[in-house]
């Protein structure tokens, strides 16, 4: 009975501002996610939520029932779900999780996590970091991992008799886990591998994934540094290193001096510490020279692989250090398995995103304009639910339970910038829609620390944040306006090295002015990190009725979406519409009749939605420039304390040249990452596909008898007794789901 009352009166009004959502709007592949991904049932199938406003009032009891009193959770309850009801989307394991303890008694409403450093040694990382994993997948979260610690293929091992194989055999390992606890638990499992721009197993990591059907559960990055990148603009040298020991240099007989560098042993700054280890009164560690190569021919190495393969991605480590809020206490050397969370070892954080398109007030008209007092009141809502979360975090290991209660991260962005720039008459990339993407992050993120402090004065702060640090050499070398007011040897509050010192958290400080300091520093604050955009895929797709995804634009506007289907061995595509395009439609049926119809033109065998005869503001990633791209990642960067995922969409013909020019603009922006995609079905179809693409490309296969046959990439095949598209079907047999057609 509580039910139903709620959602009469959730329909009609509550707390002030009617509802927005309208579940009768969702187009069928919408309600056709939601079915498959997002609404609860029990073991033998059957619905426990009816609708997705069910769904709703399922994750607002849940994340209310968290307060303290049944004043609060009553009060809580009302306001989330209004929430819910104006455009805060959840991540997909609150969504999916949250309230769904008697079906799903072990799952996570965590998204993102990285695992602890892995040891390199057999028991580090088969009996420790591989069964660490494995449960971590299994409760529902990605994970990423940064394999750098793992000594290169050929290194020395002390009382061995032999050499190592290097970190990809091991990774073949994840790989192989990943795919067994994925498929037993009908979500596909999703991890991140990283490895230092100076590994000397760069380069067979950058190769890795040419070869049919290996590392296919992963997501590769280089961790790109500063120097690095300085090298390359300098085409200079670049020494391939890994730490050495004692051991190793009296074996090897290297040239090794323990206060300078050598032909064979030189200093540098590693990112962690091991037994055996040789360091310096600075820090550095002693590593051996592997090899010594152009920077600038690494770099080509980098480019090629990412121009035809999209991978490896590309983390601007030192950038993400420089700018993390903790850079007292964290060093970050992985990301979560698309790449907004870069987390430290152990590191777990929530997401969540306010779907912008739900403010948007008479859209495709001269009257257009956003409800920014809405947006503000969902942001606070919503920050105390994210909040929430952290203690129904649902985490297996308790290293990582450890580690979120501590510092209580949680990482809340937007979907539907895109479709929102168009339904304001914004064109993506251009001046005005650069300079809201700037206004609308600001304002997420300030309503967010506003509530940081009004939460941590309720609840109390984040503990680690109430800890008191030691001023070393270390911190004063990263942060030298310290010694203005601090010693070697002082000990200081974290939340002042928070706020006064991080280079994110200044920009703050200065916009919500020293009152909210002087309460910061005395309350603490009730989470060290606030925001970050995810790719939200999925549930942009269903819940938000494909509203465009995270900060992108609109991929098309009518096209085919490759999805994973539960049983099959391919993806399947479904047909789908972008939020803006459904939207107005509605609008002209509105104004002229219901035989009002989307103007749609003819390509060759093609029919696709005619863009020229819709208003102009109608773009799509085939029309977006990559400056353009950057441009917008650039001001939500500004003001997102983590980071961004963003996919710039490159046309297949794009010249390799220019290609290059992309990523060394990222880096001059100031990203903390990049990531490029070019349709090219030589190696894969992705996510996202234009039929037109695929009716443009033949997909050859060789059956059994060794005859090759063609067909076009839309085509659909029998196989196995189950239909297909073509093109999954080829990816599908080069990631090795299947034998010789």
């Amino acid at each position: 009975m509580r039910r139903k009352i709620m959602k009469e009166r959730i329909i009609t009004d509550t707390i002030e501002t009617a509802a927005v959502f309208d579940p009768n709007h969702l187009q069928l592949a919408s309600q056709d996610i939601w079915r498959s991904k997002y609404q609860l049932k029990t073991p033998s199938g059957k619905p426990v939520d009816h609708s997705v406003i069910d769904t709703f009032e399922r994750v607002a009891e849940a994340i209310a029932e968290v307060e303290t009193t049944p004043a609060k959770q009553k009060k809580y309850r009302t306001e989330f779900l209004w929430a819910l009801m104006n455009g805060a989307v959840p991540a997909g394991r609150i969504v999916s999780n949250a309230g769904a303890g008697e079906q799903k008694p072990t799952a996570s409403t965590i998204n993102c996590t990285v695992s602890a450093t892995i040891k390199d040694s057999m028991q580090g990382i088969v009996g420790e970091a591989v069964s660490k994993a494995s449960l971590t997948l299994k409760a529902g979260c990605g994970i990423g991992y940064d394999f750098s610690t793992i000594r290169p293929d050929g290194g020395f091992v002390a009382g061995a008799g032999a050499t190592t194989s290097g970190p990809l055999p091991f990774m073949d390992i994840f790989d192989t886990m990943c795919k067994t606890v994925s498929s037993s638990g009908g979500r596909r499992g999703a991890q991140m591998g990283t490895i230092d721009c100076q590994h000397p197993d760069i380069m067979a990591f950058i190769k890795s994934k040419r070869e049919d059907g290996r590392l296919r559960q992963f997501n590769l990055s280089i961790l790109i540094t500063d120097p690095f990148m300085e090298a390359v603009k300098a085409d200079t040298d670049w020494l391939l290193v890994f730490p050495t020991n004692q051991n190793e240099i009296d074996h090897e007989g290297l040239q090794y001096d323990p206060m300078n560098n050598s032909k064979d042993v030189i200093w540098r700054e590693w990112s962690v510490s091991m037994d055996g280890y040789l360091e310096n009164d600075a820090g550095e560690t002693a590593c051996k020279v592997y090899r010594t190569i152009r920077a600038k021919n690494l770099w080509n190495m980098i480019m090629s692989a990412t121009y035809d393969y999209a991978e490896p991605g590309f983390i601007l480590i030192d950038k993400v250090n420089e700018f993390n809020n903790n850079w007292f206490a964290e060093l970050i050397r992985a990301t979560n398995p698309c790449g907004e969370q870069p987390l430290p070892p152990n590191g777990s954080c929530l997401l969540g995103s306010v779907n912008l398109t739900a403010f948007v007030n008479n859209p495709f008209t001269a009257q257009a304009s956003f409800d920014w007092k809405r947006f503000k009141k969902v942001v606070r809502i919503f920050t105390r639910m994210l909040d929430n979360v952290v203690e129904i975090n649902g985490l297996p290991l308790p290293e990582q339970i450890a580690e979120i209660e501590n510092k209580r991260r949680h990482g809340m962005g937007y979907l539907g910038l895109g479709s929102a720039m168009t339904m304001l008459g914004m064109k993506y990339g251009k001046n005005n829609s650069v300079n809201f993407t700037s206004e609308v992050t600001k304002q997420l993120a300030l309503e967010g620390w506003r509530e940081a402090t009004r939460l941590a004065k309720e609840k109390g702060g984040a503990p680690f944040l109430n800890e008191m640090y030691t001023i070393t050499g270390a911190l004063l070398r990263k942060r030298p306006e310290l010694a203005a007011k601090y010693k070697l040897g002082d000990q200081v509050k974290g939340v002042e090295l928070h706020i006064n010192y991080s280079r994110y958290m200044k920009n703050i400080a200065a916009e919500l002015g020293d009152q909210w300091v002087e309460e910061a520093l005395t309350t603490g604050l009730r989470f060290t990190h606030h925001s970050s955009i995810a790719p939200t895929g999925t549930i942009a797709l269903s819940i938000g009725n494909n509203a465009s995804n995270g900060i992108e634009p609109s991929f098309a506007h009518d096209y085919k979406r490759n999805v994973i289907v539960p049983g099959k061995s391919t993806k399947q595509q479904v047909n789908v519409r972008s939020a803006e395009v459904l939207a107005y439609e509605r609008l002209m049926k509105s104004t002229h009749g219901d035989d009002w119809e989307l103007p749609m033109s003819k390509m060759g065998s093609v029919l696709s939605l005619d863009l020229s005869q819709l208003p102009e503001s109608f773009v799509d990633t085939s029309t977006v420039t990559p400056s353009e791209h950057i441009a917008v990642q650039a001001a939500a960067q500004n003001w997102i304390d983590s980071s961004i995922s963003k996919t710039i969409n490159i046309p297949t013909e794009f010249p390799f040249a220019q290609f290059e020019d992309v990523y060394l603009e990222a880096y001059t922006a100031g990203l903390k990452g990049c990531t490029t995609f070019r349709f090219n079905p030589e190696n894969f179809s992705g996510v996202l596909v234009n039929e037109a693409d695929l009716a443009n490309t033949d997909y050859q296969f060789t059956v059994e008898g060794g005859d090759v046959i063609t067909v076009k990439g839309n085509a659909k095949v029998i196989y196995e007794g189950q239909e297909h598209i073509a093109s999954n079907l080829f990816d599908a047999i080069k990631e090795g789901q299947y034998g010789r057609f």
